[in-house]
């Protein structure tokens, strides 16, 4: 699975990540929205997914060394036809709220169909963005031939300032041009662009200037993705949580000064970070904390308000939580989300374990549910990459400590 879909998000990178609308973004600006943002509130949770990613093809031209999909040159062999793919579509079309299907990879460019699955998706009422990759199958007119097929969403993933950096990631000399070339492009058409950059070691001092770089460019988001160790991920250097921190503090500081809006992927403690800075109460009505967000004001996380399609037809909690809970046409992605036992559980704050489970902030955060699996094998363990202690916790750990003192010997 890559990454460039950053989901909780959110998906989606190697080749992009970075859900639409999908957000852990808190800012202080209004409550403008773009016209491909659905109208979505907590109370949807429960009967539809906000975003709903959809991997195409696994096949890509890139090897990039975080890709989520570790992704192949060539199609598999089940992945779904052109006519299941349509009848996916369709299905997503049936949801009580129908949600955002971000068509992603591997790199969509390289289903010879795309085009026509952008317009049957559009036909049925459903808002399509699609994220392919920085490869020669893109170029002005095929991004054009996107906005005419009724895509309303573009994503591009940049990780680095410099090509350098960038090209490192993607194993591709010249994929950083042709990434900038690609936001171009979109903003020339039309299309709202998202950028999705994921945070690691070698980039990190870096962020900085991207977030600089991203202004004079026709950029709606920027999606800053934490890494979820999966795929080629798995050998990949996560930064540590006391380094969470100094992004958050970056990632604040720039939703306040940038045209665009920012948002973190799979970093949901982001949500406790800002409530923090602007001293609002962990008790506080979570409809006045999402309310600050310009694109995404429910605070979706992997199953909660997110669904992932593979290119199989595997449905997923996200493409980071790699935990089948059913399987295209098998198995009804509608039923799937709204009655499977793990989504059930994912969407429910009071599930999660240790520290997170007595976290304040659980309803708004509960943490990355991905990186929980990736790190315990569990999907409802604590965020591994979270510094906060909650004074519930600390209480708890404090009352284990007096009994061990207290315990007499065998």
């Amino acid at each position: 699975m890559s990454d460039k879909h950053h989901q909780a998000h959110e998906g989606s990178s190697p080749p992009g990540h970075g859900p639409f609308g999908e957000s852990e973004a808190i800012s202080e600006a209004g409550s403008q929205r773009t016209s491909w943002q659905p109208r979505y509130s907590r109370d949807d949770f429960c009967h539809s997914p906000l975003l709903v990613f959809y991997e195409v093809t696994r096949a890509c031209d890139l090897v990039c060394n975080h890709c989520r999909a570790s992704a192949m040159p060539h199609p598999a062999p089940e992945q779904l036809t052109s006519q299941q793919s349509a009848d996916l579509l369709e299905a997503l079309a049936t949801f009580p709220k129908r949600p955002m299907v971000v068509l992603t990879g591997g790199d969509p460019m390289k289903r010879p169909d795309l085009m026509d699955l952008i317009s049957h998706g559009t036909q049925k009422g459903l808002r399509l963005a699609v994220t392919p990759s920085p490869t020669p199958l893109m170029n002005a007119a095929a991004v054009a031939a996107m906005k005419e097929a009724g895509a309303c969403g573009f994503g591009v993933s940049l990780d680095g300032a410099n090509a350098r950096t960038h090209d490192s990631f993607r194993g591709i000399e010249g994929s950083y041009e042709l990434s900038l070339s690609m936001i171009r492009w979109a903003g020339e058409v039309g299309l709202p662009v998202q950028v999705n950059t994921t945070v690691l070691s070698e980039n990190l001092g870096e962020l900085q200037q991207i977030a600089s770089q991203l202004e004079s460019l026709p950029v709606q988001m920027w999606s800053v993705f934490f890494l979820v160790p999966v795929g080629r991920a798995r050998h990949a250097r996560r930064i540590s949580a006391r380094q969470y921190e100094l992004v958050f503090e970056l990632l604040y500081h720039e939703s306040r000064c940038r045209p665009y809006a920012v948002k973190s992927t799979e970093a949901p403690h982001y949500r406790r970070f800002v409530m923090q800075k602007m001293h609002i109460s962990a008790n506080s009505v979570p409809e006045q904390l999402y309310g600050l967000s310009r694109y995404a004001p429910v605070g979706t996380n992997d199953g909660r308000g997110v669904m992932f399609v593979s290119h199989t037809g595997e449905i997923y909690p996200s493409g980071f939580l790699p935990l089948s809970c059913g399987k295209f046409p098998s198995d009804s992605p509608v039923d799937v989300y709204q009655n499977d036992p793990l989504f059930l559980d994912l969407r429910d704050a009071d599930k999660v374990q240790g520290k997170c489970g007595v976290c304040e902030y659980r309803a708004v955060c509960g943490g990355s549910r991905a990186r929980a699996y990736a790190i315990y094998g569990d999907p409802l363990a604590p965020e591994p990459d979270c510094v906060y202690v909650p004074p519930a916790w600390q209480v708890r750990d404090a009352s284990h400590k007096d009994c061990s003192r207290t315990r007499k010997p065998k």
